[in-house]
């Protein structure tokens, strides 16, 4: 049977819903690992897992686009990986010690699996070709994951860091091979089903940020340097929950109206992996702000304190130009202003740091909540825009 994937907006089921509830679960664990691990060390791990598991997720939702959830054998297929993400997430905290053979096992019986059973299922022609290609990108990797669990110590990072640029180099070239690459014109795609799922995964994160500024203010003493700090990291976060969904509907509007959904949606996948661990590096911060407000804020903190809102909104728009060949100047002065608050700021106090940081993002929200809805393309740098 072949399977034409319907371009027109498809309703996110509730099984595809309790299928991210394991990655609710994976993200605490990474912010987890990066909270305890606060050295470049520490953050160049937390970084290749948190692309594997994003892979992970990544990859199963695009399958769920091509082949759609009320399919049985799409259900089983989701139930499979879900059972089997749940030992992977489960490892993360120990995948650089004793738990590194049941992570990459785990993640390559998902990544491999997936793959095979979506060229078993009856594809178009040409994503059956494209995903031939995919698997050829990921075996190549494979070694190099089996590998780094057979080492340990910086041998297992580095191994692992390789494999996870065989990955990204696959994803960037859409799994091209020589005389061989993916013309998504020719393929229709449910570019609506696979945005609604990316807004979907960011709750998810932007609910892990708040769950984590919860979890710190009521392990700190109550005082008002600690309700200080907790009230300016939420206000943080709603402005980049607002940041992120003001112009979402305007990206709804793409992807209704283009006539290469699949690039959109690719640039989409990777615009959400940028800014969901952006969204990592936000809620570690503020987990150290509040349970260290009058400490110095150091390099580490204002790393991720003006870092992950800077990761977080640069990768908005870069997306933004991609779809519509302009570059936003009121994101581009915030982006400035928080380089230099952070370079400014090591030595200040903790809480000042973060209320900076905050006077930022929100600063940038209301002058976008301000600004009439005509001229949300206002003062755009154009330029071209290479086609796939």
């Amino acid at each position: 049977m072949e399977l034409a994937s319907d371009p027109a907006r498809r309703e996110v089921t509730p099984l595809e819903l309790f299928f991210d509830l394991v990655y609710v679960f994976a993200i605490g664990q990474l912010s987890h690992q990066l909270l305890a691990h606060p050295t470049w060390t520490g953050a160049a791990q937390t970084l290749v897992l948190y692309l594997a598991v994003y892979a992970a997720w990544a990859y199963t939702t695009w399958a769920v686009t091509l082949v759609p959830a009320e399919d049985p054998r799409t259900r089983r297929m989701l139930l499979a990986v879900m059972l089997v993400g749940l030992f992977m997430n489960a490892a993360i905290p120990r995948a650089f010690g004793d738990a590194g053979w049941v992570f990459v096992v785990t993640f390559l019986l998902i990544h491999l699996g997936r793959t095979i059973w979506l060229l078993r299922v009856g594809l178009d022609e040409v994503n059956q070709e494209h995903f031939r290609r995919v698997l050829v990108w990921f075996v190549a990797a494979a070694p190099l994951w089996l590998t780094g669990a057979a080492v340990g110590g910086g041998a297992r990072l580095a191994w692992w860091a390789a494999a996870t640029l065989v990955e990204l180099a696959g994803t960037g070239t859409a799994h091209a091979l020589p005389g061989r690459r993916l013309e998504s014109r020719q393929v229709g795609f449910a570019g609506g089903h696979l945005l609604e799922r990316g807004r979907l995964f960011m709750i998810i994160a932007l609910g892990e940020t708040v769950l984590t500024t919860g979890v710190a203010l009521t392990a700190a003493p109550y005082e008002p340097m600690t309700l200080l700090t907790a009230g300016v990291a939420l206000t943080g976060t709603m402005a980049l929950f607002w940041l992120f969904f003001s112009r979402s509907e305007r990206v709804v509007r793409h992807y209704e109206r283009t006539e290469d959904p699949m690039r959109a949606g690719r640039s989409g996948v990777i615009s959400l992996m940028v800014s969901v661990a952006g969204l990592i590096v936000v809620a570690v911060a503020d987990e150290r702000v509040i349970a260290h407000p009058s400490e110095h804020a150091g390099v580490a903190t204002n790393l991720m304190l003006f870092g992950g809102p800077a990761l977080f909104i640069a990768t908005q728009t870069w997306h933004g130009a991609t779809l519509f060949d302009d570059l936003d100047r009121s994101r581009l002065v915030a982006l400035s202003a928080l380089v230099v608050a952070g370079v400014a700021t090591p030595a200040a106090p903790a809480y000042l740091a973060a209320v900076i940081a905050a006077a930022i993002v929100v600063g940038l929200a209301v002058f976008e909540e301000r600004r009439p809805t005509g001229d949300a393309q206002a003062q755009p740098i154009t330029r071209g825009r290479p086609h796939n």
